[in-house]
C-alpha cells in the first residue's frame, strides 16, 4: 500500500493512493491511522471519498510525530568524504515536528545561513509501540518508508560538535510524500536506490543495502533507548554528495528544484525560496 496525509480544505485527511486516486481512510492523518492497532485492515479495506492524486497538496506524511530520530554516517562513502571513522554505534540526533514540511512544499532558506544543504534519506515509519526490541518485534514495527530531505544548515550544525542547532530549523525537512508498506519495496531490509538532483544535477547517488546500520537495526537499537510510538519517523542517514563535502563547497542559495528521491517509495520535490 501507498498511504499519505493530504490537506484539503476540510483539514488533514489520511489516504490510500488506489488506481490514481487518493481513497479517504476515515482518520485526519497518517499519525491518527497509525495509532489504530488494526490500521493495515482500515487502510486496506477503506472506501471512502477519492480526491484527485495529481492535484494532491501533501502535508508531512506523519504531521505531529512524537519523535523524529535521524541517524548521521550510516553510508560509508559519505562518512570517508566528512573525513571520519566508521563508528561502532549509530550517531542519533532528533528533529521536531515544526521541522517537518510536506514532499511538494517550498524550503524557506533561512536568512542566517549561506550553508544550506541537501540530504537524501530513507525514513522508517513506525506502527505499532515498541520498546526494547528483539529482531521479531523491530521488523512487526516498521509500518513502512518514506523519503525524508534532512536540509541541513551548516554554518550552524559546526558551531559546535554537537549538531542538533544545524539540523532542526523550523518548516525545513521535506517528508513523504508517501508511506510504502515494505511489502511494495522488498521488506524491512530493503535495497533500494537512492539519489538527489539538483536543479537536474545528480549530486547523490547511492543504494540504501550498503547501510552501516539497516532499519531493523535501528529500531532495536533506538527502542532500547527510548519508546517509539506509531508514527515516529527514524532518518537513516544519507550517502556522499552532500554540498559541504565537496570542493568547492557548494550549497542552496535560493532557486534551486532539489529531487530527493528514493526508488519504489517516491520522491520530494522543492523548491528553495528566500526567506520573506
Amino acid at each position: 500500500m501507498r498511504l499519505a496525509t493530504i490537506r484539503t480544505a476540510d483539514g488533514t485527511r489520511a489516504v490510500r493512493l488506489d488506481d490514481g486516486g487518493l481513497v479517504d481512510l476515515g482518520a485526519a492523518d497518517l499519525g491518527v491511522l497509525l495509532d489504530d492497532p488494526d490500521w493495515r485492515a482500515r487502510a486496506a479495506n477503506a472506501s471512502g471519498t477519492v480526491h484527485d492524486a495529481a492535484d494532491a497538496d501533501f502535508a508531512p506524511v506523519v504531521p505531529r510525530p512524537s519523535k523524529v530520530v535521524c541517524v548521521g554516517h550510516n553510508y560509508r562513502n559519505h562518512i570517508e568524504e566528512m573525513g571520519r571513522e566508521l563508528p561502532a554505534y549509530p550517531t542519533l540526533f532528533p528533529k521536531f515536528a515544526d521541522t517537518l514540511i510536506g514532499a511538494r512544499d517550498d524550503v524557506v532558506k533561512p536568512a542566517e545561513t549561506e550553508a544550506l544543504d541537501w540530504e537524501v534519506e530513507l525514513a522508517i515509519v513506525i506502527g505499532r509501540d515498541v520498546r526494547r526490541a528483539d529482531d521479531a518485534r523491530a521488523e512487526s514495527a516498521i509500518a513502512g518508508f518514506t523519503v525524508m530531505n534532512d536540509i541541513s544548515v551548516r554554518d550552524w550544525q559546526f558551531r559546535t560538535i554537537e549538531w542538533t542547532q544545524g539540523k532542526i530549523w523550523d518548516s525545513s525537512t521535506p517528508v513523504g510524500p508517501y508511506l510504502v508498506t515494505p511489502d511494495e519495496v522488498g521488506g524491512v531490509r530493503p535495497a533500494l536506490q537512492v539519489r538527489t538532483v539538483v536543479d537536474g544535477r545528480v549530486m547523490q547517488a547511492d543504494d540504501t543495502g550498503t547501510l552501516l546500520f539497516d532499519p531493523v537495526f535501528l529500531v532495536r537499537y533506538v527502542s532500547t533507548i527510548v519508546r517509539l510510538r506509531p508514527g515516529d519517523l527514524i532518518a537513516t542517514g544519507t550517502p556522499a554528495g552532500v554540498g559541504h563535502a565537496r570542493d568547492p563547497k557548494v550549497y542552496l542559495t535560493g532557486g534551486e528544484t532539489v529531487v530527493t528521491e528514493v526508488e519504489g517509495v517516491g520522491a520530494c520535490i522543492n523548491r528553495i525560496v528566500g526567506d520573506a
